[in-house]
């Protein structure tokens, strides 16, 4: 006797967005660098401001040294 089991299986992202994220807004990116102002992270901003000018990505940065 051959039993034949269906087993319908959903992927894991279903419910997820895929693709490219949206830039961020204007406001957002002020609220970053004041956040980082206000907890004092000089080094923090200095890189922040450097990849917001440069356009700089996330991978990139983490290359630098300091």
């Amino acid at each position: 006797m051959n039993i034949i089991a269906t087993y319908s299986r959903q992927p894991w992202n279903q419910t997820q967005l895929v693709g490219q994220k949206y830039p961020l807004r204007l406001r957002d990116l002020w609220a970053i660098r004041v956040r980082l102002q206000i907890a004092e992270l000089t080094r923090d901003l200095v890189l922040y401001d450097l990849a917001i000018d440069s356009k700089l990505r996330a991978c990139d940065l983490t290359k630098l040294r300091g």
